[in-house]
């Protein structure tokens, strides 16, 4: 794989700045990555840059600021609610830097936003998905916000079809002829030695690779050794732990984390796999910078649907300033369901009723409200996170008010549910936690 913009011998002196007009248009950014001494460094207008960044595509940028992160990345340059230009003026507004994400065709197949099954042996697609690109590149490529452009994602995921790489080349090809400031880059599902052999011999043209990994990431110095890839790459998505790596119950459904059970993996998979290394990696950005539904409605999202902050934030503040913010999110113990925990297969008989209890603690010492609700269990799963139906609440089966014990009646229906769990400390933090549970035998 070629790296541009590299030199090997020594990192570029500080730029001279000259004065302009405060009525003038900020031009683009020049960003590069230099080699010294045998570690990458990525530089933004010949400045050291590492990315603190996180995925955000409905989030808070603001509050991404604020936390102490200094670039986001997105999926598309159009995320539906807001243009590319809308984005990158919202990222420049709050001093942050985006990683502009590009909607590439992916082979598999799959649902919601993009083209799914796509061939990438047919050659006119392919020319007209260039050509699309171009369009896009040419309306953002001057934006003073814009930081690197990932050229689609995690198309290795279900992919058969090495041709994919051969485009994305192209794409890169096309991007540096039009776009002589900025780096390109392409979002990988995990790594493999076959995997970066392909985009080695395929996409050369790329700048750095990205890798996407979620428990299994602090494997990721080892996979990086064995797949003998020493060029720089960042991490685009980390967080919790993968509904697919988890335990799951005897019907099938996997068993999720509490919110201060992800908040040391975060911690810890942050130290063990991005900080660690200080040779190739420029940085990463941390997932969900917001909510959505995948699994469940608090599976990955780093707040809560109704805006509350939850302890990976905290975390994430930690990391990126060297202390917590001032108020920190509820901390969970436990959660029970009819003295059970998510993990011994709990099954209720329907229409009876059974205490549930969680055990929580506010660092502030912050008073704390309970909110609890019963979901059928999620029956439309999406592939890759792609869109997701949320399933409705099921109404008047916990007892009021609520508090940390409550007692509630089993639906009537035989199947699977989950209970969730929120807690609140009313400024603006919060905590969950969900158990399964089946009813009928």
């Amino acid at each position: 794989m070629t790296i541009r913009h590299i030199s090997i011998t020594t990192a570029p002196a500080a730029v001279l700045l000259l004065a302009i007009s405060c009525t003038s248009t900020p031009g683009p950014a020049k960003v590069e990555i230099f080699q010294q001494g045998g570690t990458y460094q990525l530089y933004v207008d010949g400045e050291p840059f590492y990315i603190s960044g996180a995925g955000l595509e409905f989030g808070d940028a603001e509050k991404l600021a604020r936390h102490g992160g200094n670039s986001f990345r997105t999926w598309r340059t159009d995320n539906g609610q807001l243009t590319g230009k809308e984005v990158l003026d919202l990222a420049h507004a709050n001093g942050l830097y985006v990683t502009m994400g590009i909607e590439i065709a992916r082979e598999r197949e799959g649902q919601g936003r993009g083209v799914f099954g796509f061939d990438y042996d047919d050659a006119e697609a392919v020319a007209s998905q260039l050509e699309s690109v171009r369009e896009e590149v040419m309306m953002y490529k001057d934006h003073p916000a814009l930081l690197i452009w990932g050229i689609g994602n995690e198309l290795n995921l279900g992919s058969t079809n090495a041709a994919v790489w051969n485009a994305v080349n192209d794409i890169s090809r096309m991007i540096h002829e039009v776009d002589p400031n900025h780096l390109t880059t392409t979002m990988l599902a995990g790594i493999s030695p076959e995997l970066v052999q392909n985009i080695r011999e395929r996409a050369p043209d790329l700048d750095l690779l990205s890798f996407q990994s979620y428990g299994a990431i602090v494997n990721l110095p080892q996979d990086l050794k064995a797949a003998g890839w020493e060029g720089p790459y960042m991490v685009t998505e980390w967080g919790a732990t993968g509904h697919w790596e988890v335990a799951a119950t005897a019907w099938g459904a996997p068993i999720e984390n509490n919110s201060s059970v992800k908040a040391d993996f975060y911690r810890e998979r942050y130290e063990t796999a991005i900080a660690s290394d200080k040779t190739q990696c420029v940085g990463s950005y941390v997932f969900l910078w917001g909510q959505k539904q995948e699994r469940t409605p608090t599976w990955y999202g780093m707040f809560l649907e109704s805006g509350e902050k939850t302890e990976p934030v905290d975390v994430m503040h930690y990391i990126w300033n060297g202390s917590f913010p001032e108020n920190r999110a509820p901390r969970l113990e436990s959660m029970a369901l009819n003295g059970l925990a998510a993990t011994e297969n709990i099954r209720l008989d329907p229409a009876m009723q059974y205490a549930a209890e969680v055990t929580a603690q506010d660092p502030e010492g912050d008073s704390l409200a309970y909110h609890w609700e019963i979901k059928p269990e999620s029956a439309t799963l999406a592939h890759g996170g792609d869109d997701e139906p949320v399933p409705a609440s099921l109404h008047g089966l916990i007892q009021e008010p609520a508090g940390p014990r409550v007692a509630l009646t089993a639906p009537d229906a035989p199947g699977a549910y989950r209970l969730f769990v929120y807690v609140r400390d009313g400024k603006g933090s919060a905590a969950h936690a969900n158990i399964p549970f089946y009813v009928g035998t």
